[in-house]
């Protein structure tokens, strides 16, 4: 889902020496990453009021202004830095739009569409054990894109939140770890639970999405 790193971190090195064009090449070559992110996430209700563009335009515009900051103290992958920013803009989003019904800010949004992820699919028919879903046969993988969507939404939140870093975002062990803030065995320990609990609910073997 988010572009290699070797090009973002010679874009990175252009910025430090100076260049402005490697600005606007570094924001526009992640825009479509963090378009799919805000898509898979955004709530459904408050999706058909705010335009998905305009929350991607603002979290870029974020990242160009602090830019700097983040270039003189890089805590973070560029990308695990940018996914942040997104997530917190939609914090903040759902807030304004849904303090009214009491929810908590903090809870991770259910993921809403595969947005058209043939890997996130290729997941799907493994945990399902069913191949033939790998090839389009449209109507049966939107019905079983819904039922694989309800069963990720169905669990807790610290679940819901490992697997879609690892099988929709597609972020590695590691970078998950990063994001989060654990240590690579306490991430892992996570995702093999949430796995199990996913297959489990499906039907399948958690053993059939194991791997990096």
């Amino acid at each position: 889902m988010w572009p290699e790193g070797d090009k973002t971190l010679t874009l990175l090195a252009e910025i430090r020496d100076g260049d402005p064009d490697a600005v606007n090449a570094l924001i526009n070559r992640h825009r479509e990453a963090v378009r799919r992110l805000v898509q898979m996430r955004m709530d459904q209700a408050i999706a058909s009021r705010v335009d998905a563009s305009d929350v991607v335009q603002d979290v870029m515009f974020e990242a160009s202004r602090r830019l700097n900051n983040y270039i003189q103290d890089p805590a973070l992958p560029f990308h695990l830095w940018l996914r942040q920013l997104a997530k917190d803009r939609m914090i903040d989003m759902h807030r304004r739009h849904r303090a009214a019904q009491r929810r908590s800010v903090d809870r991770e949004q259910a993921v809403n569409s595969l947005v058209n992820d043939d890997r996130s699919a290729a997941d799907l028919a493994k945990l399902l054990r069913d191949a033939e879903l790998t090839p389009a046969a449209a109507t049966v993988r939107r019905e079983m894109e819904q039922q694989f969507l309800a069963a990720v939404n169905d669990l807790n939140d610290a679940d819901r939140e490992i697997i879609m870093m690892r099988h929709f975002e597609h972020l590695t062990s590691a970078e998950a770890a990063q994001a989060l803030g654990m240590t690579a065995a306490a991430a892992g320990m996570r995702y093999v639970r949430a796995l199990r609990k996913l297959s489990d609910q499906l039907g399948g073997s958690d053993s059939s999405l194991s791997g990096s």
